[in-house]
């Protein structure tokens, strides 16, 4: 049977669709950038989530101003088609289709910076993860080895120490030095910030995870947030397997708090610097060092009701040199829509469309170490997939619930999200299910999981 390709002006209007109240261009954000003076934002999260933190501190236990808390993330992803590899190409930390998995154990113990306190502050944040999300966001030469070949692996996630500085500009400055989620995106490492069980091809594909280095928020003014950063790169540590070539990144760009009456806020980062392996480029003569890779990243939020609140992300990933593809480059946007209907439900949609345009990003890897592996420039174990062809633009539709029951102590807090997702290729040359014969140009997933905070 033939099946009619839906059109790229289609996977806009459906973008649209999320997005139905009259706004001024581009003006749909995340929910609310901390004013100054603020907290560094919480890992991999954007600054939205700092003012919930001032306003009431998070439960759970407390000592001295110490938070601990431990967080279970588990669930399945249910994909009809049964593909033979056994993967959901174009799903990471979803990878594994018709299984359960316990995606994250997290122990986490902080001392955060207090946003509404302008004096002098220090604090800290150290949090370790157990689970088959590891697999992706480890950092390079570090626990990489502690159970090779396992889909069950350790990572450390956050190892900082924090401090608020109140000179120079009326709303200070906060600093991060050690390891750090990226502040770049919508999504997060941290499950329990997100609206889906299963992440966007921008969370997965055109971002970093993690850095190490130190990390500048300047506080201008109430509206005005500078951020500058430097690091080791992308996902890495020191050392012969912890940076991948012997150059330095860095992040540099902006926030803007409380436009149109406190209801949009604009975060726009990037970071940049070499990611290429030197052990890959050297052998050919390139030098890994001057290959440079950009991370471009822009979130609106636009808090259109007490109920509906809209974001949009809008991405762009380039690299000089994508080993004989020459300069390669990635973009496209994702729409966020959430309505609270009651105290414990929440309705959320995603709509994505993300172009590859050399076929250099989007990957499925089969062996439980091939993503640190073809970070470091070492041969794969158990192969990488990636789509056919030249380039692929990829759309995707998700709809899923937020159930948060009231809960018994010493629980305190129980996330419940299903979702359905459609995937579709735009271009012909069908990259999901690999395994089955030629591929098919859709997906669909059935997911669930259930997030569990102590």
């Amino acid at each position: 049977m033939r099946r009619t390709q839906p059109s790229l002006a289609a996977w806009l209007a459906a973008a649209t669709c999320l997005a139905p109240v009259a706004l001024p261009a581009l003006a749909q954000a995340q929910t609310a950038t901390p004013a100054a003076p603020a907290a560094t934002p919480p890992a991999a999260a954007t600054p939205a989530a700092a003012p919930a933190a001032a306003d009431a501190p998070p439960p759970g236990y407390w000592i001295d101003g110490i938070h601990l808390s431990a967080q279970i993330d588990a669930g399945f992803n249910l994909n009809p088609l049964r593909p033979n590899n056994g993967l959901n190409f174009g799903q990471l930390f979803t990878d594994h289709a018709n299984q359960a998995q316990l995606n994250q154990l997290l122990l986490t113990a902080n001392k955060p910076l207090d946003p509404k306190d302008p004096g002098l502050q220090w604090g800290f944040k150290v949090q370790f993860m157990y689970g088959s999300d590891a697999r992706y966001t480890q950092f390079l030469g570090e626990l990489n080895n502690v159970n090779p070949g396992d889909r069950y692996q350790l990572d450390v996630v956050e190892a900082n120490v924090l401090a608020h500085l109140p000179y120079l500009t009326e709303g200070g400055i906060d600093l991060k030095l050690g390891q750090y989620s990226t502040p770049l995106g919508y999504e997060t490492i941290d499950p329990s910030t997100n609206p889906f069980y299963t992440h966007s091809y921008i969370f997965q594909f055109g971002l970093p995870f993690k850095h190490t280095g130190g990390l500048a928020t300047v506080h201008v003014n109430d509206t005005l947030d500078l951020y500058a950063g430097v690091d080791t790169g992308t996902n890495t540590t020191f050392g012969p397997l912890g940076d991948e070539n012997g150059a330095a990144g860095g992040i540099a760009g902006f926030g803007l708090n409380g436009l149109m009456g406190g209801n949009l806020t604009v975060l726009a980062l990037s970071h940049f610097g070499p990611e290429q392996a030197s052990r890959v480029l050297s052998p050919i003569g390139i030098n890994a060092n001057g290959q440079w890779r950009y991370y471009n990243d822009v979130i609106l939020t636009y808090k259109a009701s007490d109920a509906l609140t809209l974001v949009t992300e809008f991405n762009w990933v380039r690299d000089d040199y994508g080993v004989g593809k020459g300069a390669v480059n990635a973009f496209g946007a994702a729409q966020y829509a959430s309505y609270t209907l009651t105290d414990t439900l929440t309705l959320n949609g995603r709509a994505e469309l993300w172009r590859d345009d050399n076929n250099f990003f989007v990957a499925s890897f089969s062996g439980n170490n091939d993503p640190v592996r073809f970070q470091q420039g070492l041969t794969p174990v158990s192969g990488i997939f990636v789509a056919p062809g030249g380039s692929t633009t990829y759309g995707s539709l998700t709809a899923g619930v937020t159930y948060k029951p009231d809960v018994p102590a010493p629980i305190t807090g129980l996330l419940l999200r299903p979702e359905i997702r459609w995937d579709h290729a735009m271009t012909s040359n069908k990259p999901f299910n690999q395994g089955n014969g030629n591929g098919t140009n859709d997906a669909f997933t059935l997911s669930a999981d259930a997030v569990l905070t102590f």
